[in-house]
C-alpha cells in the first residue's frame, strides 16, 4: 500500500485522511504547523473598515474566539461589512456566525481572489486583513498597489516541528517508504524542507501541492510539484493524489 504524508495540523486532517483512506492509501501525519493564537491583539473598532478579509479556517477561529470574548458587540458590525473568504471551508465557518462572505472563487487562493474583485472596490476603500504569521502577504500588496488601505492584524503562529518528530519522518524518506508529501499552504512546505534540511528527496517520491500558492512556494523552494488538484479542497486533493499514485 501506497503511503501519503499528510503535513496539515492533526485537528485539521483526519477528513483528509479517511478520504485517502477511501482510494485505498496509507497516510502518516506529520503536522509541520503547529496552530496557536498570538497573544497582546485587541479587536479592533470594525466600523472604520470598508471590509474584511480571512485567508483561512484558523484566521476564522482565533479572530472570533477573541471577538466574541472581548467585544462581542463588533459583531453587528462584522455582520454589514463586505467580508472576503479564501476557500470555502473559510467561508463556512463565517457563516455560521452569521456573516455573510463575497462569492468565493473556485480557484481558492489569494491571487485569483485579488483578481476577481474589481479595481473600483479597492480604490480609496481601508480594509482589515487578518493573517497567521507566516503569511505571503499577498493580499495587502494587492490593496496597496491598488490604491486601498490595508491594516494587517496577526492572529495565529505557525510553528515548526519537533527535531524528534522531524528525524523519524526523515528515516522513512531515507528508507523509501513514502510515495507522496503532500501539503496545504505554503508554511507546510516551508516548514517541511526546513526541518528536512534538503530538498533532494528520494526517486520516486511525488510532490502535491492542494493549489496554485502552494504550489508556487514549492517551486521558490526549488522543489518539482507533480500534482495538483483541479479543485482545490481536500476531497478534491485526496482525488488527485490517488490518481497520481494509483
Amino acid at each position: 500500500m501506497k503511503t501519503v504524508l499528510v503535513t496539515r495540523p492533526k485537528d485539521q486532517a483526519a477528513s483528509f485522511v479517511q478520504k485517502l483512506d477511501e482510494y485505498g492509501l496509507n497516510s502518516i501525519v506529520f503536522p509541520t504547523i503547529e496552530i496557536r493564537p498570538v497573544s497582546g491583539w485587541k479587536v479592533p473598532d470594525l466600523s472604520v473598515f470598508d471590509g474584511l478579509f480571512f485567508t483561512s479556517p484558523n484566521s476564522v477561529t482565533f479572530f472570533m474566539e477573541q471577538l466574541l470574548r472581548e467585544s462581542p458587540d463588533e459583531l453587528r458590525n462584522l455582520q454589514q461589512l463586505k467580508v472576503w473568504a479564501v476557500g470555502k471551508t473559510t467561508a463556512q465557518d463565517l457563516a455560521r456566525h452569521g456573516v455573510k462572505t463575497q462569492p468565493v472563487p473556485k480557484i481558492a487562493d489569494a491571487v485569483t481572489l485579488m483578481e476577481e474583485i474589481d479595481s473600483s472596490t479597492i480604490a480609496g476603500h481601508t480594509f482589515l486583513f487578518l493573517r497567521g504569521s507566516l503569511s505571503l502577504g499577498t493580499i495587502p500588496e494587492v490593496i496597496k498597489k491598488r490604491g486601498g488601505n490595508c491594516t494587517e492584524l496577526t492572529v495565529y503562529e505557525n510553528l515548526p516541528p519537533s527535531l524528534e518528530e522531524s528525524v523519524k519522518i526523515k528515516l522513512l524518506l531515507e528508507e523509501g517508504k513514502l510515495s507522496c508529501l503532500s501539503f496545504t499552504s505554503p508554511s507546510t512546505a516551508i516548514n517541511f524542507f526546513e526541518a528536512m534540511g534538503t530538498i533532494t528527496l528520494p526517486a520516486g517520491v511525488q510532490i502535491a501541492a492542494i493549489g496554485t500558492t502552494t504550489a508556487n512556494a514549492l517551486t521558490k523552494l526549488g522543489v518539482k510539484v507533480d500534482v495538483i488538484p483541479e479543485s482545490f479542497d481536500g476531497p478534491g486533493f485526496a482525488k488527485a493524489i490517488a490518481k497520481a499514485l494509483l
